[in-house]
């Protein structure tokens, strides 16, 4: 090893470095400080200079140095331990044994946890705990000449972890104990035996200054059970007491705070330290835990917040405990008082236990006293525990639930009676909503010692209401939707007959092509705009469910087919059609122009939710209702058309909404709202429903339960030529209370090449027929004012057999309509009423 050429101390060197400084190591086994190796050197200017405890010995002899965190831990033996050899006894307890040596010489490391060191301090002995941790100190060539040592002082862990566990157990047995002489008894015993002390008792002072000691648990000394007087302890020690404040003695013969008679006193009573802790403080007394030793000690911090904590849980436990014993006494004085009161009483209270009402009483503090059998099975039921008579009633509620409980029973306590609401339990267990009523108990005095509660259990009824309320809102929005379609029905029927002469009059004008090129635009732009508020009455007669209906046997899947080319232009290249519709699909009761219009309503929609395009699927199957399903469609056997999208799709909100008329999601002027009203009307009208299935992000399906046909679906057949009429012009009665719409129906007949006899009413129609004439044709309105249109023809036919009958309206109202009577909806235009009048020309005449 390399000598070096100086130990290299910290400035201004103190301590253990100026220990180290000032030393002549010549005279030591270590020789010269100018000898020593560079690695020893090195080693001991660190160790000198770290806050951490550290402490090494060298070559074989192991001379000790350390630094001056050690030399705090080490109290009496420092400075003499500075530069010994660990051959000593005292430096071998410390901190070095031959172990650990042989193991750090070897160059292996060593961990000892918790080692029992005694240290004395000011001559008194200690027992503390360290942690040591060994390592070898090596020079260049990996020798080991030395060992360094790591100290950490664990005692306040260990302790604390002691105590921790020591109150723990305590707190377990003091449970147990059902009076506060036990609970004081078993503490003092525990205690002392925990801190090894002398003497361990609870007494009670009086403001005499006299103290009463019923137990004590005493080791080594003479016990002190009985009645002593404080007087002689001197004013300043009793004042503490009384105070509340801890007293902490460590020698009674040096404590200035002590009088002569008091250190003569305890001293006689062989006492050399103590610890008081005050428990109580009431007018009359001063309750104190005391743990004694018969010679003087240095209480730790740690021993002395065990006690005072000892002391907090043992003044819980006694006051527990009192309050048990004065409840039991209560209890017992109350229930000897019922039996030598009244048998009356006796049967009140048996009633009170047989009802399934559970009821409870209560004192001022709001423990429980007394309950019935009922109450204490609900409480179980909802808690999972069981109410014990004594316990402070709100704690055993979770915290929310505890502070109404506790408020509702203040009030009772504070002579007020009252009935409340409320809902309790634990909501792992189950929650029920209570009707309590709360009323004061009153002594002979009229004072207020206490409440009683009685509760019901309102849960299924305040279910019912809620559930009587949403059936009730449902009422309420249902007799909205059919007043809005009654008055929207009428409104539509009234439009009708005012837009066939609007219609009529500008077809007549663009098929006569009269006016200039500007004058036809501005006709035909009417026309449009005539054409768009037709469709906006169809729908709102479709939401109103009083559309003029043919309804027929259908074959969905052919008119889906039908139809594909069309959906497939309107969705636009963006979105994939999927149309799935087996062949063997019965027939639907439908009217085919109505469903083609609802299934393209549904189409559109299912396009603008998919504004970056998607997956659009039509399809038909066969579907059964049960009575037991929970579907807003009545029972029976169904075709469901369903439109399934895979947009933006919708919430509940909006979907409860979406067939609200004119209630819409795309904008001003996207929409009139009105294209899910007419489909789901359309189906209503059918007999049959609509669903819809949908949710934000998952697209959504919406499905027409349309009723199945007994018939076999109905061909189509071509509509009559046009030209054939002028081999069919005859004379063509026209019947319509409305002046304007049998004016323009006039001019349309008589472009047709018939010769028109008109009526405002079935009556002025009579009495034409009765005068003489003898129409080829009748066409009328079918609601007026007295005889309707359908009874009109029916007189009509008895008379005149050979007659055709064509009823206009713009109405549902089918009622008395023969259904082999041919129809026709306003408004219409010319070619549409040249249609329908070929179609009727061409059938066989009704009596031939």
């Amino acid at each position: 090893m390399r000598p070096t050429s100086g130990l290299d101390l910290p400035e201004a060197a103190t301590g253990c470095a100026a220990l180290v400084g000032a030393r002549d190591w010549a005279a030591t086994p270590l020789g010269a400080v100018d000898g020593w190796p560079d690695c020893l050197a090195t080693t001991l200017a660190m160790v000198l200079r770290s806050p951490a405890p550290l402490i090494l010995a060298w070559s074989e002899q192991g001379i000790i140095l350390y630094n001056d965190a050690y030399a705090a831990l080490i109290g009496d033996w420092h400075p003499q331990l500075l530069g010994a050899s660990v051959r000593d006894d005292a430096a071998a307890a410390l901190a070095f044994d031959d172990h650990a040596r042989q193991v750090c010489r070897t160059g292996g490391s060593l961990s000892v946890r918790d080692r029992d060191i005694v240290i004395r301090h000011d001559g008194r002995p200690e027992t503390r705990r360290f942690d040591l941790d060994y390592s070898p100190i090596v020079d260049a060539h990996g020798a080991a000449h030395g060992v360094l040592c790591v100290v950490a002082d664990t005692t306040q862990r260990v302790v604390a972890e002691r105590l921790a566990t020591f109150q723990l157990t305590l707190a377990d047995a003091l449970r147990a104990c059902a009076t506060p002489e036990a609970i004081m008894a078993l503490t003092a015993e525990r205690l002392g035996q925990e801190l090894a002390a002398s003497r361990v008792f609870y007494a009670e002072i009086t403001a005499r200054g006299w103290m009463t000691v019923k137990h004590d648990h005493a080791c080594g000394v003479a016990t002190i059970v009985g009645t002593h007087s404080l007087e002689s302890f001197g004013p300043d020690l009793l004042a503490a007491y009384r105070a509340g404040a801890p007293v902490v003695v460590r020698n009674v013969g040096a404590d200035e705070r002590l009088s002569d008679g008091a250190r003569v006193g305890l001293t006689a009573r062989e006492v050399g330290a103590f610890v008081d802790v005050v428990l109580f403080q009431e007018e009359e007394w001063v309750g104190l835990l005391a743990v004694q030793s018969a010679t003087p000690r240095g209480w730790t911090a740690i021993e002395e917040r065990l006690i005072q904590e000892v002391g907090e849980r043992v003044k819980v436990a006694v006051e527990r405990a009192r309050a048990e014993v004065a409840l039991r006494e209560l209890k017992e004085t109350l229930e000897q008082q019922i039996v030598e009161r009244t048998v009356e009483l006796r049967r009140y209270h048996d009633i009170v236990e047989a009802t399934v009402a559970p009821i409870c009483a209560f004192d001022t503090e709001c423990r429980l006293v007394a309950c019935n059998k009922a109450h204490m099975a609900e409480f179980r039921r909802l808690n999972g525990v069981d109410a014990r008579v004594g316990d402070v009633f709100p704690d055993q509620f979770i915290p929310e639930q505890a502070t109404v409980l506790r408020a509702f029973m203040k009030r009772a306590l504070a002579d007020e009676s009252f009935t409340v609401t409320g809902t309790f339990g634990r909501p792992e267990i189950g929650l029920s909503t209570w009707e309590i009523s709360f009323t004061p108990l009153h002594d002979a005095d009229g004072v207020v010692i206490g409440g009683f509660h009685q509760a019901t259990d309102i849960s299924e009824r305040i279910a019912a209401e809620t559930e009587l309320a949403i059936a009730q809102e449902a009422l309420r929005q249902s007799q909205k939707v059919e007043a809005m379609g009654s008055l929207t029905g009428g409104v539509a029927h009234d439009f009708n007959n005012l837009l066939t002469p609007i219609i009529g009059s500008l077809d007549m004008l663009m098929r006569k092509g009269l006016g200039n090129a500007r004058e036809q635009r501005l006709i035909d732009g009417a026309l449009q705009s005539a054409e768009r508020a037709r469709t906006l009455v169809q729908r709102l007669l479709a939401f109103a469910r009083r559309q003029p209906l043919q309804p027929v046997a259908v074959d969905i899947a052919q008119l889906i087919r039908g139809m594909a080319d069309l959906i497939g232009s309107t969705v636009g290249p963006t979105i994939t059609l999927r149309v799935d519709a087996s062949h063997d699909l019965p027939s639907a009761r439908a009217d085919t122009n109505q469903l083609e219009m609802a299934l393209l309503n549904l189409v559109v929609n299912a396009r603008d939710a998919m504004p970056s395009g998607g997956m659009l699927t039509v399809k038909a199957d066969r579907c059964v209702v049960a009575p037991h399903d929970k579907l807003d469609v009545p029972p029976g056997h169904y075709v469901c058309l369903s439109v399934a999208d895979t947009g933006t799709g919708m919430d509940e909100a909006t979907r409860q909404r979406a067939i609200e008329p004119f209630f819409s999601t795309k904008g001003v002027g996207k929409g009139t709202g009105l294209g899910l009203s007419m489909v789901h009307g359309l189906a209503a009208q059918l007999g049959g429903g609509l669903t819809i299935d949908s949710a934000p992000g998952r697209g959504t399906k919406i499905i027409l339960w349309l009723p199945l046909s007994m018939a076999a679906p109905s061909l189509p057949r071509p509509d009559a030529p046009v030209e054939a009429m002028a081999d069919r012009a005859g004379t063509v009665l026209l019947v319509d209370d409305e002046t304007l719409v049998r004016a323009s129906t006039a001019d349309m007949l008589s472009d047709l090449g018939y010769s028109i006899v008109e009526a405002c009413s079935a009556a002025e129609a009579l009495d034409l027929v009765h005068a003489g004439l003898s129409p080829d044709l009748l066409v009328t309105d079918h609601l007026m004012p007295g005889m309707s249109g359908a009874q009109l023809a029916q007189e009509l036919s008895t008379r005149l057999p050979r007659l055709r009958t064509l009823i206009v309206s713009g109405y549902a109202e089918a009622e008395g309509i023969d259904a082999a009577t041919a129809r026709l909806s306003k408004p219409f235009r010319n070619d549409e009423l040249a249609t329908s009048l070929a179609l009727l020309t061409s059938r066989p005449s009704p009596r031939t």
